[in-house]
């Protein structure tokens, strides 16, 4: 079997918005399993183990990444794939297509007992994300979505068969004198974010963890969501796909788009903020 884990090439095959499309089930599948796998993980046994930038890592991110791996491996086994759990022996940049994938986003909040976690996958073509799944195992919840064909939420029963998808939209900016509801980070604040938020005045916070907080902005739940600290191209790209395909956009602070796989140092993400609204956008003052 070829390891889901390439190096990237010049020749990396493209994948463009209607080979995406076909991709999206057999993706989707990989993600509900991978959910699946993390949900039989028995977390008050589990082993815990530290990574070198010293967030944990348990048994269950590496049994989703399994899965993807190796389903990645067999439906696109020309198709490079980066996973958080398999980073060390990349070659970036990527040229062309390749996959995203956090096996596991939100360990913290796994190991915590909570919910909200998620499985990530996104295929990025020419440095962009272009289809994106975000699946929420615990909260029975996936949104997916491809730029350019909108997105979707698909509930999930006990059992994990799909139901059927409901179109989802970003909210249009608040009107004037409107509160903004803002999705924060549970378990990483930062000043910047914060004084970011303060400079809205009346804004209404939605705790949550992980990607959902990208989830809930793609369905119109919340305006936007910021980050002005660094994170992880893994954490952002799925959640940057399904937010632009429900008609919003994910920025840096002074309003850039963001690019993925280009071969920036440990494949940090120095800074976003995903607006429902495109025209909401504006360039940060601190």
């Amino acid at each position: 079997m070829k390891s889901p884990m390439n190096e990237a090439r010049a020749s990396a095959p493209t994948i463009d918005r209607d080979a995406a499309a076909a991709l999206m089930e057999p993706l989707t599948d990989l993600v509900v399993r991978a959910g699946a796998a993390i949900l039989a993980v028995n977390r008050s046994a589990m082993k815990i183990d530290g990574k070198l930038d010293g967030s944990p890592v348990t048994e269950a991110d590496l049994a989703a990444d399994r899965i993807i791996g190796e389903g990645l491996a067999k439906l696109a086994p020309d198709i490079p794939a980066l996973s958080e759990e398999r980073v060390h022996p990349v070659k970036p940049p990527y040229h062309g297509s390749f996959f995203l994938i956090d096996p596991l986003d939100g360990t913290k909040e796994f190991v915590a007992g909570r919910d909200e976690f998620t499985v990530n996958l996104a295929l990025v073509t020419n440095g962009t994300p272009l289809l994106g799944i975000i699946g929420a195992p615990a909260l029975g919840l996936i949104w997916r979505g491809i730029v350019g064909l909108g997105a979707e939420r698909l509930a999930l029963d006990d059992n994990m068969p799909l139901r059927a998808a409901e179109p989802i939209r970003t909210r249009k900016h608040p009107a004037p004198g409107a509160p903004w509801i803002v999705a924060v980070s549970r378990s990483h604040g930062d000043d910047r974010t914060e004084a970011f938020i303060s400079a809205r005045p009346g804004a209404v916070r939605q705790m949550l963890g992980s990607a959902v907080k990208l989830g809930r902005v793609a369905e119109g739940g919340a305006d936007i969501y910021p980050r002005l600290a660094p994170t992880s191209e893994w954490d952002v790209a799925a959640g940057h796909a399904i937010v632009t395909a429900a008609g919003g956009r994910i920025t840096d602070g002074k309003g850039a788009a963001l690019q993925f796989g280009t071969g920036r140092h440990g494949f940090i993400v120095p800074e976003f903020i995903a607006w429902g609204d495109p025209a909401a956008v504006t360039a940060t003052k601190n």
